[in-house]
């Protein structure tokens, strides 16, 4: 469809005054810095030009603010057709961004606190180009801001519609899996290894102030205890009533305080699993799951990556399921017991060799790998246990590390290259011969997997289960209004790690070889 042949809509007209409160808290905020600052030269200058004048100046620079907003707001629009979103930009140079559906690797519904309060909504459609490739839609009302996500979901799937047989797109079901209660995710941050540093560094401080009375030294610490502080705010607001469903459409997540984040993962888009597990969670049993999807954050404290902040053994589990149903192996609940908190070759994993102990004498026996028919299991770590699943067709590239020290040994590490993220997949200081084998083996299993997957069609069942149900006949006894369970899919998640013969079917860049 040509340029010329779209159809441009703009977002909601509010959008400026949501967006223009930042330039009054921009200036609230230097004015209060250069007060604390001076105080006699602030109140200098209020006497000698007047109040009024001064507020003048600052409602200028606020007005000068909300019209460039508004003037931003005439010049953003976007628009949709069968292959991709496009978003124009910008007031003195103009800016076209394409996200094209094929690549989209998930979209977010999110609504700053002003927004909810409003009933707008942000889409943002994050795509595989990179860390800055996302797509923003701010802001949307509410529901044009979901039905706008339900559009670009079936026709990123491949659902057609838009006819008489299908004036619009389907609205997949979703089953809730998991939640996190807000008591175990602030129990999760006081058992946290960030709290376990505060507290050894309180206690040394106090050791050190109370004799010598250095009281000078606490207010330098300030600024590291308002940073301290951040952190925790940030994991409880960002983490605050998660929430986690299954549906045909993809990894339904929803979580945020003031800041609601409705995410949307379409199936095979998940690059790469991490489950993770400090000291101070064992006695609970508890674990956090991140993955890697192209374009998402890069740090700990993104919670776009996080499928689990905190949950149970078996939450983890069937956040795994979520991204892999079918690890191709007969007993994958014992092998994932293994991978989780087993050591040594148990369930056939492959660990690093005894001279290893000069190079990692607390872990070298748990390190290690496994391979199935359908993906990749590094565990590492004996204090904070790891484990990372890579699919096979999801492996971007593979390289061999060899220290000095490894060389000496006889001993190499294994790096399996994914999108940036925050899980890092390496299996470290195994047998340099082994280890070469490993490459060799992991880039045919990944060639072999990538030429078998198809395109990335997801949501076309979905279509013709609705089609079927349209045509076929009622059953006795049900009436026309009779509609099933709301939230019910096709099929009840089976005990975490056993999925379905045929998983679905992977996306990513095709054509990309193992180097």
């Amino acid at each position: 469809m040509g340029e010329s042949t779209l159809q441009w809509r703009r977002v909601h007209p509010v959008t400026p005054a949501v967006r223009g409160w930042k330039v009054l808290a921009v200036v609230l905020v230097i004015i209060a810095q250069q007060v604390s600052v001076n105080v006699r030269s602030a109140q200098d200058v209020v006497e000698a030009v007047g109040l009024l004048p001064v507020v003048g100046v600052i409602a200028l620079v606020v007005l000068i603010g909300t019209g460039y907003a508004v003037l931003a707001w005439r010049m953003t629009r976007f628009a949709v057709d069968a292959e991709a979103v496009y978003l124009q930009t910008g007031v003195l140079f103009r800016q076209q961004r394409t996200a094209r559906l094929d690549r989209v690797q998930a979209i977010d519904v999110v609504q700053p606190i002003l927004a909810r309060i409003l009933g707008l909504a942000e889409l943002k459609l994050e795509v595989a180009g990179g860390a800055d490739s996302a797509v923003q839609l701010a802001f949307l009302k509410e529901s044009d801001a979901q039905r706008l996500r339900n559009e670009l979901l079936a026709r990123a799937a491949g659902v057609s519609f838009g006819t008489e047989e299908s004036p619009e797109a389907p609205v997949a079901p979703e089953r809730p899996l998991y939640e996190v209660p807000p008591t175990r995710l602030v129990g999760s941050l006081v058992l946290s290894v960030p709290t376990l540093l505060v507290v050894v560094g309180a206690v040394a401080l106090a050791v050190i102030v109370v004799p010598l009375g250095v009281s000078g030294l606490l207010v330098g610490l300030i600024p590291a205890g308002l940073g301290v502080a951040a952190y925790y705010w940030g994991r409880f607001s960002k983490e605050f009533n998660f929430r986690a469903a299954q549906s045909p459409d993809g990894i339904r997540l929803r979580h945020g305080l003031l800041e609601s984040r409705a995410q949307t993962v379409p199936p095979g888009r998940v690059q790469a699993v991490q489950l993770t597990q400090g000291l101070l969670w064992r006695r609970k049993d508890w674990w956090r799951v991140q993955i890697n999807v192209a374009g998402y954050g890069l740090t700990e404290q993104d919670t776009e990556s996080v499928l689990l902040p905190v949950g149970s053994r078996h939450e983890a589990l069937v956040a795994l399921w979520l991204v892999l149903p079918d690890l191709g192996t007969d007993d994958p609940r014992a092998l994932l017991d293994a991978a989780l908190s087993g050591q040594d070759q148990d369930c056939g994993f492959t660990t690093s060799p005894r001279r290893a102990i000069w190079l990692d004498p607390w872990s070298w026996r748990r390190n290690g790998y496994a391979l199935t028919e359908r993906a990749f299991l590094a565990r590492s770590g004996r204090f904070v246990r790891r484990l990372v699943v890579v699919p096979h067709e999801r492996t971007q590239s593979l390289g061999l590390v060899q220290g000095p020290v490894q060389r000496r040994l006889g001993v190499a590490s294994v790096a399996l290259h994914s999108t940036p993220g925050p899980v890092v997949p390496t299996v470290p200081h195994q047998d340099a011969m082994g280890a070469r084998h490993l490459v060799g083996e992991q880039a045919h299993r990944a060639r072999t997997a990538r030429a078998s997957a198809g395109p990335e069609r997801w949501m076309l069942e979905l279509q013709a289960e609705a089609a079927a149900t349209r045509t076929a006949p009622p059953d006795p006894g049900v009436g026309p209004s009779a509609s099933p369970e709301p939230g019910v899919g096709p099929s009840a998640p089976p005990e975490p790690g056993v999925g379905p013969s045929a998983p679905p079917e992977p996306a990513g860049p095709s054509g990309s070889d193992v180097r």
